[in-house]
C-alpha cells in the first residue's frame, strides 16, 4: 500500500499544475518524465493517443538524485527527447519492474480499490515503460490508458510492443491469416476488420542525374486503405495517401541554389547590420564585386547620351545570365526577369563582395558617378531603398550629402537586395498563378523592420525550394503546386522559418504511384480491430527500415542495403514491431 501511495502521490502532484521541466525519481531506480503535447513522443511510431503521457525509464543519475535538475542544464531539448544522447540502451528498465509499475498504475487508476485513500478521482495521463526486450517476446515497451466515462475511469487499455530484426527473411514474416486467427483467440471475436498503411520514401526512386535527388530532401508518401489481403501487398488504387515533405536549402544541385546564394549574402549582411560582425560568403565570382561595379558603371557612362536607352538586346540577355542561372530542367517554371532596374544590376554585380573595404568601395563609386551626373540610371516606380532615393534627387541635380561609414553601406546595398528578391520570388508565384499579390503581401510587406522582412523572405526561398523540388522530382503541374502552395504559405504565415518542419499534401496515390509500385517500402503495416467505442481492440503488425525504438539492443542506423533506386537488387532488411492491446475493466 505504501508503495502505491507514493507512486500515485509522485505522478499526481508533479504532474498537477503544469509540465515539470526535470524528471523525478520513483524509489532509487526508475526516472518519471511527463511529456506534454508539445514534445516529440518517443512511441509515436505505434501508438497515437493522448497527447500528454508519462514515460518511465531506468534513472541515469543514482548517486546524487537532489541535485539532478541543477545537473540539467538545457530543459528544452531534454523535454522534446526525452532520452539522453550517450546511451539509449541504459535506459530500459526490466520487463519484470516495467509490469510491477504498470500494475501500481492500475491500481491507482481503479476506483475500486479504496484503501489507497486517494479522494482526487482526475483521469491521469497514459502511461509508457521502457523495456529492456529480455523476455521471450523481446518487449520493448508497455503501456497504459485509461479508459473513461465522464470524469471517471472505467478500464485500461494495456499494450505490449515487441520488437525483432533485423531479419531479411520474408519466410519469417506470418500469414494474415494467422495474425487474424490470433487477435480472434485473444479477444474472443468473430469479426475483424483490417486496416492498412505503408510509407515510400519517393527521393531515390525519383531520381533523376543531376538533379536535387541525392540532396537532404526526405519526401515520402503515406498510404492507408482498408481490407488488406496480404501481408505486404501493395496499396491498392483506392487508397488515401498523404504526401510528406520535409526538405533544407542550399543543395548545391538544386536549380535555385544561385538564388540560394544570393539569400546568402543577404543574411550575412542582415547579420552584419544587427551586430557590427560580417561573415561574408564565400564569393560565386572570380571577378572581385568593385571590377564588376566599375565595368558596370563604365558602360552606363557611355551610353548617355541624350534620351537615356538604358539596355539593348545583348545586355539584356547578359543581364538574364548573371542573375538568372537556373538549370535548364526549371526554365519552364522559374523564368528569367528581364525588367532588372540599376539597383538590381548593382546587386548582382555585388553578389561576390568579400569584405567591408570592398563594400565601402563600390557604395563609393556609386555614389560619386550620381553626384557628378555621370549616369542617369533607370529605376523601379515604387522603389523606396534609400539608395534609389538619392538616385531620384539625382535627377533634379540635388542630391542630399552621404556619409558612408559605419553600417550605412551595409544597410544600402541590403535594402537593394531585399527589393531584388522580393521581386524575384514575386515574380515566380505570380507567374506560375500560384498565389496573387494580396495573398503575397505578408511576405513582402515593408511596414516591418529590416530583420523582420529578411526573415520572410527566408520563408519565401524555402516555399520555392519545395515547390521546385516536386516540379523536378514528382513531375507535380499546376493543379498539384497550387494547393501544396496553399499549405505552405499558411505554415509561413503562422510560424517561424522551420526547414524541419513537414509539409504534408493530401493526394491521389496514382500520382505517385510510378514512384513506388517496384519499390519496398519503409513502413508496411497491418492494423487488426474488432469491437466498437471503448470496447474496441487492436492488433497491429509492422514491418520497418529502421528500429521503431531508440533503446534497442540492435543498430537502429537504417538496415536498407544497397539497393537500386526501384528496389530490384539486394534483399532489404527489417524491423518487426508487433502491437498488441488487452482491456482491463473496472466497472
Amino acid at each position: 500500500v505504501y508503495l502505491n501511495v507514493l507512486f500515485s502521490f509522485r505522478i499526481r502532484e508533479e504532474g498537477k499544475d503544469s509540465i515539470p521541466e526535470h524528471p523525478y525519481l520513483y524509489e532509487t531506480d526508475v526516472e518519471i518524465s511527463l511529456l506534454g503535447g508539445s514534445c516529440k513522443s518517443p512511441v509515436d511510431k505505434f501508438w497515437n493517443g493522448s497527447s500528454s503521457m508519462y514515460i518511465l525509464q531506468k534513472a541515469t543519475h543514482h548517486e546524487d538524485s537532489d541535485s539532478m535538475e541543477e545537473s540539467r542544464t538545457d530543459d528544452a531539448v531534454y523535454a522534446s527527447e526525452v532520452l539522453p544522447k550517450e546511451s539509449p540502451g541504459a535506459l530500459a528498465l526490466s520487463v519484470g519492474r516495467a509490469k510491477q509499475l504498470i500494475s501500481l498504475y492500475t491500481m491507482v487508476q481503479n476506483p475500486n480499490v479504496t484503501s489507497l485513500g486517494l479522494s482526487d478521482p482526475a483521469v491521469l495521463p497514459p502511461l509508457w515503460a521502457r523495456c529492456d526486450g529480455s523476455d521471450s517476446q523481446h518487449t520493448c515497451w508497455i503501456g497504459a490508458e485509461p479508459l473513461k466515462a465522464g470524469n471517471k475511469v472505467t478500464g485500461l487499455n494495456i499494450y505490449t510492443v515487441s520488437c525483432d530484426g533485423p531479419t531479411a527473411g520474408k519466410t519469417r514474416f506470418p500469414k494474415l491469416e494467422e495474425l487474424k486467427m490470433e487477435h480472434k483467440i485473444r479477444h474472443h471475436s468473430s469479426v475483424v476488420t483490417t486496416k492498412g498503411f505503408a510509407r515510400y520514401e519517393l527521393t531515390a526512386a525519383a531520381a533523376i542525374e543531376d538533379t536535387i535527388a541525392e540532396s537532404g530532401s526526405n519526401i515520402y508518401v503515406d498510404i492507408t486503405w482498408n481490407g488488406v489481403e496480404k501481408i505486404l501487398e501493395t496499396p491498392p488504387v483506392i487508397s488515401a495517401a498523404t504526401l510528406n515533405i520535409a526538405l533544407e536549402s542550399g543543395d548545391p544541385r538544386s536549380p535555385v541554389f544561385q538564388l540560394y546564394r544570393e539569400l546568402q549574402l543577404l543574411l550575412a549582411l542582415a547579420e552584419g547590420l544587427k551586430t557590427g560582425v560580417t561573415e561574408w560568403p564565400e564569393p560565386a565570382e572570380s571577378e572581385s564585386a568593385l571590377k564588376l561595379v566599375q565595368e558596370f558603371l563604365t558602360d552606363l557612362k557611355k551610353k548617355l547620351d541624350g534620351d537615356y536607352i538604358f539596355e539593348d538586346k545583348n545586355e539584356t540577355e547578359k543581364i538574364k545570365c548573371d542573375t538568372a542561372a537556373v538549370d535548364s530542367c526549371i526554365k519552364s517554371i522559374f523564368g528569367e526577369r528581364g525588367d532588372l532596374d540599376f539597383t538590381e544590376q548593382l546587386w548582382c554585380k555585388m553578389k561576390s563582395v568579400s569584405s567591408y573595404q570592398e563594400l565601402l568601395d563600390c557604395c563609393t563609386l556609386v555614389i560619386k558617378s550620381l553626384e557628378r551626373g555621370e549616369i542617369q540610371p533607370w529605376i523601379h516606380q515604387g522603389s523606396s531603398s534609400f539608395l534609389s532615393q538619392l538616385i531620384q534627387q539625382s535627377y533634379h541635380g540635388k542630391m542630399e550629402d552621404v556619409s558612408l561609414s559605419d553600417i550605412t553601406p551595409v544597410q544600402m546595398i541590403l535594402e537593394v537586395g531585399l527589393e531584388k528578391m522580393k521581386k524575384d520570388y514575386v515574380s515566380f508565384f505570380i507567374g506560375q498563378e500560384l498565389a496573387t499579390l494580396t495573398y503575397l503581401d505578408y511576405f513582402i510587406s515593408t511596414s516591418v523592420d529590416l530583420q523582420e522582412q529578411v526573415h520572410r523572405v527566408q520563408k519565401l526561398h524555402h516555399m520555392l525550394e519545395v515547390l521546385v523540388s516536386c516540379k523536378v522530382l514528382l513531375q507535380f503541374r499546376h493543379e498539384n503546386l497550387f494547393p501544396l502552395t496553399q499549405v505552405c504559405m499558411k505554415y509561413y504565415k503562422e510560424n517561424p522559418l522551420n526547414e524541419k518542419h513537414v509539409f504534408q499534401l493530401p493526394i491521389r496515390p496514382a500520382l505517385v504511384r510510378e514512384f513506388y509500385q517496384n519499390d519496398s517500402p519503409e513502413v508496411w503495416k497491418v492494423e487488426i480491430s474488432s469491437g466498437h467505442g471503448q470496447k474496441e481492440v487492436k492488433t497491429t503488425w509492422q514491418v520497418s527500415t529502421n528500429a521503431p525504438v531508440e533503446h534497442g539492443t540492435s543498430d537502429n542506423s537504417g538496415f536498407l542495403s544497397d539497393s537500386t533506386v526501384n528496389g530490384s537488387s539486394e534483399e532489404r532488411l527489417y524491423f518487426i514491431t508487433m502491437t498488441q492491446c488487452s482491456q482491463v475493466q473496472f466497472t
